[in-house]
């Protein structure tokens, strides 16, 4: 019964994690290590990026960032998003007013 439950919770856990996508135009440098194959050098150089040359406005804009190439990005594509739902919010309420 014990490790049923362990399972069982294992599984909520990774499932919450599955679903969550690092928004690459907020993450913080530290949560961008958390992506698989990003480093700490990759994950300044996306924050560097990011504000240099402001928000992505596609996932295939990493490839913009030095040292992502096509091998990383298809390791990142699933994991990463750029919060357009967001973006469409925010214009949503600006044109309203």
């Amino acid at each position: 019964m014990k490790k049923l439950f362990l399972i069982i919770v294992t599984l909520f856990a990774l499932m919450g994690t599955a679903f969550a996508g690092v928004n690459i135009n907020t993450a913080t440098q530290a949560e961008l290590e958390t992506l698989q194959g990003i480093g700490p050098a990759k994950a300044k150089a996306i924050v560097d990026h990011r504000k240099k040359n402001g928000s992505f406005k596609s996932i295939d804009d990493l490839q913009n960032v030095s040292g992502i190439g096509p091998v990383t990005m298809k390791r990142l594509r699933k994991d990463v998003t750029v919060g357009t739902t967001s973006a469409v919010k925010k214009e949503a309420k600006a044109s309203a007013k």
